[in-house]
């Protein structure tokens, strides 16, 4: 029999901890009131005799207090639930000790597994978790109401980043980079003056992730076509120069060969700036920042060939990858970089299809770019195209007084997620219920963020003024409250699904992907985003249906509802719930078939979506990522290459091992033959743990991946 405790973890019965247990109430009662050896052992049989696979720690202490009280062991009764209540304010004082202990030991896997560029063995990453553990803890016992806290552990919903909660920061957002380098900006009290080269421009732009990244929780983006007015300014200083040095003995054609030779080269060393710097720099989260690059050209921009450039410049560092330590190219985590297909780089015949080359070529290499086509954007946003959030979450269009839509320098207040294979679990085929329930599940998500909200209510610009006061999101005043930005939709408010797929099994017995499936799951869909605009007529405030890529969270939920309810055959037997909207990776679906099904989905999934594909290797076949590229363009908005690698521990390798002529796994950088110390790579999650050797297939790695 396999006993669950109150924090999830399973573990087998252990008669003795009953036995110690009731003799420690025993010693505090009259001798004519204790259990005696033989029916404290007669409880312990019966608990043991009712044959149940798995069981409660709650429902082991109830029957305990039952057959106490059956025997006539009133006070001793009495004094088990005194012992029992007392545990239990001890634990509910202090629940922070074992997770932090476990991640200085290094046994707290749920948080080594939770972030990709945070590293649980550093002490930098430690103290941050250490401060996160902490505010968890205050967070459940005293800031949540308690209903939203048990909501949460019960797996019914998922209240995002409550290791940040007890301050008053918020998740993700679009920085006005445009404007800090116009206008400038102040770091820890320093002035930072508009730049006056491309070099210094891509120097504070990083300066100013970090400072970002310090002060909020969630990921970033940057649109780098801020950029190209910089590289124009080292151009016409260049020029003037040596036409001031040089105009009477060199000709403008060879002034401008001189020119353009030091402006590539300030170009090259500019981006490889940002690169290194964004991958070396340590914010106060313990971590590298989390920030997306958004590449993509405008038609009518002055300085789209200098954007081109930039463009151009930053795919070939990133197809090239970065040095790790011992000197191996590998794929960096940070910045994931968002690239915009266009009318002009369809790869129809455009003038910048050489750039979508390049970025397919990447992709091959190193997934990198994801993918956004601006033609289906503008039909879901009004005619803008703009970036996703750090979190891969879109904000809801939003006008100024002027009527002039504006993106940037805006920001999401938090996230939480509901889980729909749960209510579909206990509706149990009865569709009446379903919808019952998911309204008051759905009413619990609204007030666990408010709950966001209202922790936000009230802040002074003072928190962190390079958000609030210099430019990244606002110019407010020293002291002034942020309030006015979280009303109106100037900042949204996400709710997250997870398992679209699992809960039209359970409530129709089939997939989405069929007919009866797609048509339950789509009207599903539009209720969740019609709540989310009720709740925003109601409130005042931004919400939206966000697909969010929480590949941890998919997890978490189908473990809490596996212990709850069992194994239910494809549900909860698989480990997982499938991401979002997304169609489950045991479905035998084509690329085109799927981003086609999918896109139907991303129209409802406004406040943020993305789609997947599972690809093998393909830097051999460039030509089959070129045609899925156009593909995107015609038919879905967003969507990223999820490809396989290998990665070889032994020297950092990354590519692809080699079989060789003795049909053996080999490292072609440093000749590794164990494959002990070889991993194959999903790369959208970076894994590089254990691999895990099917019996009788050794060429054959069942891989850890995350199902999405």
């Amino acid at each position: 029999m396999k006993v669950i405790k109150r924090n999830g973890q399973v573990v087998d019965f252990d008669r003795e901890k009953i036995k110690i247990a009731i003799e420690k109430a025993n010693q505090e009662v009259r001798p004519k009131e204790r259990a005696t050896k033989e029916e404290i052992k007669e409880i312990i049989n019966y608990i043991e005799e009712m044959g149940k696979k798995r069981i409660l720690v709650e429902d082991i202490q109830d029957i305990i207090e039952q057959k106490l009280m059956e025997i006539q062991r009133y006070e001793l009764s009495k004094r088990y639930i005194v012992y029992r209540y007392t545990r239990a304010l001890v634990r509910k004082q202090n629940t922070t000790d074992e997770s932090i202990l476990g991640l200085l030991r290094n046994e707290n896997k749920e948080l080594a597994e939770e972030n990709s560029n945070k590293n649980t063995m550093l002490a930098s990453t430690q103290r941050d978790y250490i401060a996160g553990e902490v505010s968890k803890d205050l967070t459940k016992r005293m800031l949540l109401p308690e209903k939203i806290s048990k909501a949460h552990d019960d797996g019914i919903l998922h209240f995002h980043d409550a290791d940040y909660f007890i301050q008053p920061i918020f998740n993700c957002c679009l920085v006005n980079i445009g404007d800090m380098l116009d206008n400038g900006t102040v770091m820890y009290g320093k002035m930072i003056e508009t730049p006056k080269s491309f070099q210094v421009a891509c120097t504070v732009t990083t300066q100013i992730i970090a400072t970002v990244a310090s002060n909020q929780y969630g990921g970033q983006s940057i649109d780098m076509i801020h950029l190209g007015k910089y590289l124009r300014v080292s151009y016409d200083k260049y020029k003037k120069e040596l036409q001031e040095k040089h105009g009477k003995q060199l000709s403008k054609e060879v002034i401008e060969e001189l020119v353009q030779e030091r402006v590539k080269a300030e170009l090259k060393a500019g981006i490889q700036t940002m690169q290194y710097q964004i991958n070396t720099l340590m914010t106060t989260n313990g971590q590298s920042p989390f920030v997306t690059l958004f590449l993509h050209l405008e038609k009518d921009d002055p300085y789209i060939k200098e954007n081109a450039m930039i463009i151009e410049e930053i795919l070939n560092q990133r197809y090239e990858g970065v040095k790790n330590d011992v000197g191996v190219y590998v794929t960096p985590a940070f910045p994931k970089l968002v690239y915009v297909l266009d009318e002009f780089n369809n790869l129809k015949g455009g003038e910048y299809d050489y750039l979508t080359k390049l970025a397919v070529k990447c992709s091959a290499k190193r997934m990198y770019p994801d993918y956004i086509s601006a033609k289906k954007m503008r039909e879901n946003y009004e005619g803008n195209v703009f970036s996703p959030m750090g979190c891969r979450s879109f904000l809801s269009p939003w006008k100024d007084e002027n009527g002039n839509y504006k993106f940037e320098g805006r920001f999401n207040q938090g996230v939480v997620s509901i889980n729909l294979p749960q209510i579909g679990i206990i509706a149990d085929g009865d569709e009446e219920k379903f919808w019952k329930l998911l309204d008051e599940r759905l009413e619990l998500c609204k007030e666990a963020l408010m709950c966001r909200h209202y922790a936000l209510l009230g802040t002074s610009s003072d928190i962190s003024p390079i958000h609030w006061q210099y430019g990244a999101l606002a110019r407010l005043k020293k002291g002034e409250k942020i309030d006015k930005l979280l009303y109106g939709g100037y900042s949204t408010m996400s709710l997250g699904y997870i398992g679209i797929y699992e809960l039209t099994k359970l409530v129709k017995g089939v997939s989405h992907t069929t007919e009866e499936g797609r048509e339950f799951a789509l009207k599903v869909m539009n209720y969740l985003k019609d709540t989310t605009l009720r709740w925003k007529k109601e409130t005042n405030i931004g919400f939206a249906l966000y697909g969010t890529p929480a590949e941890s969270l998919c997890y978490r939920f189908a473990r809490i509802d596996k212990e709850k309810f069992g194994t239910i055959k494809d549900i909860t037997d698989k480990g997982y719930y499938t991401n979002s909207y997304h169609v489950d990776v045991r479905e035998e679906i084509d690329a085109f078939a799927k981003l086609n099904f999918e896109s139907e989905f991303q129209k409802i999934s406004t406040g943020g979506s993305i789609s997947y594909i599972e690809i093998p290797n393909m830097n051999k076949n460039i030509e089959a990522l070129e045609t899925v590229v156009k593909f995107i363009y015609d038919n879905i908005q967003y969507a990223e290459f999820n490809t396989k690698s290998d990665y070889c521990h032994e020297c950092g390798f990354d590519g692809e091992i080699i079989i060789n002529k003795d049909n053996e796994w080999e490292c072609p950088n440093c000749g590794n033959k164990d494959h002990k110390k070889m991993t194959v790579v999903r790369r959208t999650c970076g894994y590089l743990g254990e691999n895990f050797w099917n019996v009788g297939k050794t060429k054959e790695i069942k891989q850890r991946v995350m199902h999405l």
